[in-house]
């Protein structure tokens, strides 16, 4: 295994020049043209079986090994976000409003890198790897599902993917078996009220008001109606209403997430949110409409897979770089496939304070260590070997 390991170092400078051009070129969910026609061209390029337009923007590449053995399926996804790029650097999104600020560039120049050095081994390997270049992670309902609808895991044994991490240091993998990631859920709250003059409240119904106490109110969901021990979040995100400081405002809009790992509790959370949105509009007189959007689910780690992730990853960087991860409440549609297929889904350490690479995902001014892609590169093409040994 030791020279795949060596051919990936070898084409790291490689894997960092597609990285910077696909940073330089972003493209939203559901518009990733350009990248999957970058991904097809290079997959080709290698004598790799490639299928696009796979349940939207997909790309799927197949690699044959020589001798019999398992399938195994490894996962980047595509798209950027829209977020104003506001890097200091020589390769700063060049799309005004529109920038990978997530890390997915990084993810699909990894698995790349690992498709062009497994490439160059076909006659070592013992089954077949499947790499799955998928659209839209960023937007429900996602791109994962639409994949699997079109057959992105027929024949495929097991599925493995990473995620560059910033949160946690270059040089450190981390993971945990079962529940791993939330589900995501989105909520909209309408309120309708009456409008009239600032300086006659009476004659009006504050919509202002009435969802100002929505805000608070709905954070008794988890203060005072979860179990303190379960995992739950209820976050408004934005908040719009009125048009004037001498306007009543005749609507509010409130928009807002919720984050379980309980299915129970996932429903539970749904139930209170509706009770405390009628008991609040009813006090005041208001009407609403509450708008609840179920996300992706949980990703649930198969016990066996993380068990070897826990092994292999001590075997290449060391016990000490290895972590058990605690339960992270971002969401992922990795946990589509993780409902078809044994797998585990990992993450890799990009952040570095002493080159100031320490904003989070979803910041104007995220950047990536670079070193994190070999590392992925190196720990995924070391699942997927491990799997078919």
């Amino acid at each position: 295994m030791n020279h795949f390991h060596e051919d990936l170092q070898a084409i790291y400078e490689e894997m960092v020049g597609w990285r910077r051009y696909l940073h330089q070129h972003p493209e939203l969910s559901y518009h990733e043209y350009q990248t999957a026609e970058f991904v097809a061209k290079h997959l080709l390029s290698w004598d790799i079986e490639v299928r696009t337009g796979v349940g939207g923007n997909g790309v799927v590449g197949l690699l044959r090994g020589a001798g019999e053995g398992p399938t195994v399926a490894l996962r980047a996804d595509m798209d950027a976000l829209p977020i104003q790029d506001e890097k200091n650097c020589d390769y700063t999104s060049t799309k005004s409003g529109i920038m990978h600020a997530c890390g997915h560039d990084a993810h699909t120049s990894t698995l790349l890198g690992i498709a062009k050095v497994a490439s160059m081994h076909r006659t070592e390997l013992r089954g077949n790897l499947v790499f799955l270049f998928q659209h839209a992670e960023e937007i429900s309902p996602g791109g994962a599902d639409s994949m699997i609808q079109d057959g992105a895991l027929d024949g495929v044994d097991a599925v493995f993917g990473v995620h560059l991490w910033t949160p946690f240091p270059v040089g450190h993998v981390y993971t945990r078996s079962g529940a791993f990631m939330a589900a995501p859920d989105e909520f909209t709250i309408r309120v309708q009220g009456k409008g009239g003059h600032g300086g006659l409240p009476h004659q009006t119904i504050d919509s202002v008001y009435v969802a100002s106490q929505l805000v608070v109110n709905l954070q008794s969901i988890v203060s005072r109606q979860v179990d303190p021990v379960e995992p739950c979040v209820v976050s408004v995100g934005s908040f719009h209403g009125g048009t004037s400081f001498n306007v009543i405002a005749e609507t509010s809009v409130l928009n807002g997430t919720v984050r379980t790992f309980n299915p129970e509790l996932r429903q539970e959370v749904q139930t209170r949110m509706e009770r405390i949105v009628q008991a609040t509009c009813d006090m005041s007189q208001a009407t609403y409409e509450l708008e609840y959007k179920l996300g992706y689910p949980t990703v649930i780690n198969d016990e066996n897979e993380a068990t070897r992730f826990f092994r292999v990853a001590a075997s290449l960087f060391g016990e000490e770089a290895v972590h058990e991860s605690p339960l992270i409440m971002a969401g992922e549609d990795f946990s589509y496939y993780l409902q078809k297929k044994p797998g585990c889904f990992m993450f890799v350490g990009a952040g570095n304070v002493e080159s100031g690479i320490v904003y989070p995902h979803h910041h104007p001014k995220f950047d990536i260590d670079e070193r994190s892609m070999l590392n992925a590169a190196n720990l995924l093409l070391s699942m997927a070997l491990d799997y078919m040994a």
